[in-house]
């Protein structure tokens, strides 16, 4: 109740700071929503991460196109839970055009991106996460685009949480170019990396620092055999998926599990590309991601594009076995090569009659 001292000035603050503090206790009573969308390797362990953040015990098996689950987290004692969405794509790099479908106008204000990257497979890695982070982006940019001809505020909202991440300070505040949305790049299977030669493992350490430095993204090892990897999973995991607290460890010896939180890292601390200097002054690239590829890949040349070529027949997946209709599909693929084959005899015979003539 206002005061007699009180002037119209004080009355009217005290109105706002009443009408502020009954909107964030009406915010405390409504479950909040976030989505988390994995991409990366074929086989490569998103699912298994999944699971385990999830405390699910059940066996993964392997995501066909885009499969999608959710889990719940309470704030507090009689308050709604929170509500995490976790998309996942499957098939590596061959599906990646699925990815406009987790990444909507309703919900690219509380999205976030993980990227998971087998480290078993070096000679994958380069290709496979340029390819990802690419679509992803240009999906990401096409519906911020979509939201600013509706709402320029929340778009501003978005790249301010962007750029958030590194301080107006940080020396190298001008030469990164950071992911529209956040992002963590997770190497995945660090058990079988860690057996690596020491030389191959530096170079792959250090490079997955530049890019996650430069893309304002985190960085960590994780392997389902290790528990402090799985407990620095969950942390990067609860801050994306509910909300909570960022950690500020940071690890960054290459014969440990890497551990480095967006905005924590430095070009300084990370050194120049793993190649002599009289080599480096002969490669040409058009900027510094650029730089590190051609560096990289000299190191880790990509063996093969089978996996964007190849696209995953669902009827031949044992996981999704129907016998009667497996029995039907097999009489029908019976009857059109019967067909084909028909076909193929009588235009001939008609070719044959049409030159006799």
């Amino acid at each position: 109740m206002p005061r007699s001292s009180d002037t119209l000035w004080d009355i009217a603050l005290a109105e706002i700071s009443k009408k502020n503090e009954n909107k964030e206790n009406e915010d405390d009573l409504e479950a909040r929503e976030r989505s988390v969308f994995f991409v990366g390797n074929k086989s490569g362990g998103k699912t298994t991460i999944t699971l385990r953040f999830l405390d699910r015990d059940e066996v993964s098996k392997p995501t066909l196109a885009l499969e999608y689950t959710f889990g719940r987290r309470a704030r507090g004692h009689n308050t709604p839970k929170d509500i995490a969405h976790f998309w996942e794509l499957g098939g590596g790099t061959s599906l990646s055009d699925l990815a406009q479908i987790p990444i909507t106008v309703n919900n690219i204000r509380s999205l976030s991106v993980v990227l998971v990257l087998d480290l078993s497979k070096p000679n994958e890695l380069w290709s496979c996460m340029e390819k990802l982070l690419s679509v992803t982006k240009n999906h990401i940019n096409k519906t911020i685009n979509e939201l600013a001809k509706k709402d320029s505020i929340k778009v501003n909202e978005i790249k301010q949480r962007t750029w958030k991440m590194l301080q107006k300070d940080h020396p190298d505040w001008e030469l990164v170019d950071p992911f529209p949305l956040p992002l963590v790049i997770m190497g995945s299977k660090y058990d079988i990396f860690q057996n690596f030669e020491s030389e191959k493992r530096k170079v792959i350490c250090k490079t997955l620092r530049f890019v996650a430095h430069y893309y304002g993204a985190s960085l960590l090892f994780f392997s389902n055999k290790s528990e402090s990897t799985i407990s620095k999973m969950r942390t990067i995991l609860n801050n994306l998926a509910f909300g909570t607290d960022r950690s500020k460890t940071i690890s960054v010896e290459y014969n440990k599990p890497l551990f480095v939180p967006a905005g924590m890292d430095s070009l300084s601390q990370i050194g120049s590309p793993p190649v002599a200097e009289v080599e480096l002054s002969k490669i040409s690239a058009r900027n510094p991601i650029d730089l590190w590829k051609k560096v990289y890949e000299r190191l880790f040349p990509c063996e093969s594009t089978r996996e964007f070529k190849e696209i995953l027949d669902p009827a031949k997946d044992p996981q999704y076995a129907e016998p009667e209709v497996d029995a039907m599909r097999t009489q029908k693929d019976q009857e059109l090569e019967h067909y084909r084959r028909n076909a193929s005899k009588l235009w001939k015979e008609m070719e044959l009659d049409v030159r006799g003539k």
